[in-house]
């Protein structure tokens, strides 16, 4: 499995929310009131329960606010350059550097070590030093997200076609895909997020020996041969058996995959809890692990995690730093996990844990 510092974690997701009211709430709190912003409305329900315990134990009010991807980091960076942010916040690891660099997070290090809640060992080294600059800790991993495979049943018994599995390769899914697609276009083989690479085409490189960027991270690898050979694969793949890009960006990939317009889709696992409660998915669609390459033998999930962290000017430190504790617990990491076990223990996003590879070439990307 290989660490990434890319778009994801529901970044490609298309629900929405209120934006213009949690944009007016997600500044730093007064008093003993502190604001929380996360993007994903789909994890609002589990996290006001966990903030409920926590006032109740506390005392302290917090007023968890949704912003869409799209208007989160701009609203943050506003924020950051008018010295007004919310008190805690999810980070993402294609952001973290700069917020790090710049002093704009708490430094959360002698916190971590204080703390005798926290099993800080049991998070994976990988994640961790996302969120680490210059020997200091500025936030605690929220989760761990990696790429399995969702492909429509229906689709394939209407084609006459065997389902993914652990044998196949890049080849089979580009020749299940072509066979998938419809020439009057209501129906295509796949699709592939254009706005995040977790779930797309950074597996397939990869996969096939390529790789992004050097290993010292000082050098494009994107000439290297094996990347081309990938490349090349993905947009033979872009031209037979998918939608258009503006399609599937406008739509959203996983708008495609609920609406029965495309057979298969490589998804993060932070899209288990909205598919498993879409009627039309629990119907008629399951997971695979991802294809391998039949040259290398590889196949590669990558993974992310995204980090709670806290503003370095918010006016109730204390709040702030005792939430993100609370957040990171055993039991409240479990709580908070509990609706979507059974989908993230499948037997798909279990081999894609096992058998990807394990690198941190993507740690600053």
């Amino acid at each position: 499995m290989m660490v990434l510092s890319l778009a994801a974690c529901g970044g490609g997701s298309k629900s929405t929310t209120d934006t213009s009211a949690a944009a007016d709430g997600a500044k730093s709190g007064d008093g003993g009131k502190i604001t929380v912003a996360i993007w994903d409305n789909g994890q609002k329900p589990g996290l006001q329960q966990i903030i409920d315990d926590f006032t109740k134990a506390t005392g302290y009010q917090v007023d968890l606010q949704v912003i869409t991807w799209d208007q989160y980091w701009t609203l943050l960076e506003a924020g950051a350059s008018g010295g007004d942010m919310p008190d805690v916040f999810w980070m993402h690891s294609n952001e973290s550097q700069k917020y790090m660099e710049n002093g704009i997070l708490m430094d959360l290090t002698d916190k971590i070590k204080s703390s005798d809640k926290l099993e800080m060992d049991k998070f994976p080294k990988e994640i961790k030093s996302i969120y680490e600059y210059d020997g200091k800790t500025y936030a605690i991993p929220k989760d761990v997200d990696t790429i399995a495979l969702w492909y429509n049943k229906k689709m394939f018994d209407e084609a006459g076609l065997a389902y993914p599995d652990d044998t196949w390769t890049w080849d089979d899914y580009y020749n299940a895909a072509v066979k998938l697609t419809k020439p009057d276009g209501s129906q295509f083989g796949t699709a592939m997020n254009p706005s995040n690479n977790q779930d797309g085409w950074y597996n397939i490189v990869y996969s096939m020996g390529g790789k992004v960027i050097s290993d010292d991270m000082k050098k494009s690898g994107m000439d290297d041969p094996n990347t081309l050979k990938a490349m090349e694969y993905v947009d033979k793949l872009r031209k037979d058996a998918m939608p258009d890009a503006t399609v599937m960006s406008e739509t959203g990939t996983d708008v495609l995959l609920q609406s029965g317009k495309i057979a298969m889709l490589p998804q993060g696992s932070w899209m288990v809890a909205p598919f498993k409660d879409n009627e039309y998915i629990a119907e008629n669609c399951d997971i695979a692990v991802l294809p391998k390459d039949a040259t290398t033998g590889k196949r590669v999930s990558l993974y992310n995690g995204l980090g709670w962290v806290a503003n370095a000017k918010t006016k109730n430190p204390e709040a702030a730093w005792k939430l993100i504790e609370w957040f990171s617990t055993k039991e409240n990491q479990e709580s908070r996990h509990s609706l979507v076990l059974q989908w993230l223990h499948t037997r798909a996003f279990q081999i894609s844990g096992r058998t990807a590879q394990i690198s941190s070439t993507f740690r600053h990307i």
